[in-house]
């Protein structure tokens, strides 16, 4: 007797029929753990559009790319995504996603599902935190960088085909020139600044072009006097999510050693001479146990608060306004690049990522270069032009 062939239909097989006043369009996509046949079937209007998902889905499960359908959320996935794959990444980093996705992201699309997040649904919610909420574009960017990073990982997963954040316009951010001391004021701030307990590390930030917290964290062991260097290699700050102060890895996670002005190193040995006669004074009192070449009288971290006030109050002494902290860092590249340090130092020495972020950030330094450049082309031609009629 022979056996009956299978009516079973093989993986990535289908067909359209009539549904009441629809279409269905019905398909296979596998085999459960017992064998038995998976089949989904999707409602459409039309005899047509039902052919359309007919075909689309077919070529998914044919190409091994089909995607079961899934209730998830987005927000559901946000909380899978911060729980699973965030490992590894800054405390700090962690805590300003968590922000973003609990004030910023799920209020808007966080009931939606994963599989139906489309792009018109993103632009709407990036044109509302633009227009109602007030945010920046800058702050806007940040918060697409989060959600750009968990639907790429859920891509990875197998949750979703394509990352509908592609499809969507951002607003503009308006390029602020980076706020540079000139000369005169740059004399100002340090003569407010001296006599403060401060003022070592004003002058070391202003001719170093250390972040804040890359000061604040400078470390005695980093300190080489005999090579005039300085090692940079972590930072100290408030962590967001404990509150507490403590070192932590650079901003790009990238060491970098510092030839600095013997000037420098003079104000940096000043300060070791003002520690050692605190400790001898105090004695056991004075404990400065994270090894910090900037500290309190009794050796303790100096915090970023605390500089904050102290800076405005000498800032408002000398008469200075529309600066911060972190203009000591822009004067000392701006000063870098007009000194005719070239841009790959600078680069390095301020610890950015690219040398083009450094001449995009600091493009009004290189075109007063560029203008000193003609000057000196003019010079030499005018020279070498008179030596021509000269010699003739």
């Amino acid at each position: 007797m022979s056996r009956r062939k299978s009516k079973r239909a093989p993986n990535g097989s289908g067909s359209i029929r009539r549904k009441g006043n629809s279409w269905e369009a019905r398909f296979t996509v596998g085999t459960d753990e017992n064998g038995r046949q998976i089949q989904r079937s999707i409602s459409a209007p039309t005899q047509a559009e039902a052919q359309k998902i007919l075909t689309e889905n077919l070529h998914l499960v044919n190409t091994g790319t089909y995607i079961s359908p899934s209730r998830m959320t987005v927000a559901a996935w946000l909380r899978e995504w911060e729980s699973t794959y965030l490992v590894g990444v800054k405390t700090a980093t962690v805590k300003s996603y968590q922000d973003h996705i609990r004030l910023n992201i799920n209020p808007y699309i966080g009931g939606i599902r994963l599989q139906r997040l489309a792009p018109d649904m993103l632009q709407k919610m990036f044109v509302a935190l633009l227009r109602d909420k007030g945010l920046s574009p800058k702050t806007i960017k940040n918060i697409h960088g989060v959600l750009h990073r968990a639907l790429e990982q859920a891509i990875i997963v197998g949750y979703i085909h394509t990352n509908s954040l592609n499809g969507v316009q951002l607003p503009r951010i308006e390029k602020k020139e980076a706020n540079a001391m000139e000369d005169d004021a740059l004399h100002r701030l340090l003569e407010a600044s001296s006599g403060s307990p401060y003022e070592h590390i004003i002058f070391v930030t202003a001719f170093t072009g250390l972040r804040e917290s890359e000061v604040l964290g400078l470390t005695w062991d980093c300190v080489d006097f005999e090579k005039n260097t300085l090692y940079i290699n972590k930072q100290h700050h408030k962590d967001k999510l404990s509150g507490e102060y403590c070192f932590s890895s650079l901003k790009n996670d990238k060491a970098r050693k510092l030839n600095v002005a013997p000037s420098v190193m003079a104000v940096i040995m000043a300060e070791q001479e003002k520690q050692n006669s605190w400790q001898q004074t105090l004695g056991t009192a004075f404990s400065n146990d994270k090894n910090l070449v900037f500290t309190t009288e009794t050796g303790r971290y100096i915090s970023n608060q605390t500089l904050y006030c102290a800076y405005r109050k000498i800032l408002k002494k000398a008469g200075l306004e529309g600066f911060n902290f972190h203009s000591l860092r822009h004067t000392y590249a701006s000063n870098s690049l007009l000194a005719g340090d070239d841009i790959k130092t600078v680069q390095e020495n301020l610890g950015h990522h690219t040398a083009s972020f450094t001449l995009e950030k600091y493009g009004h330094a290189t075109d007063e270069m560029k203008a000193a450049s003609a000057e000196r082309m003019e010079e030499f031609t005018q020279n070498f032009t008179n030596d021509v009629f000269y010699q003739g």
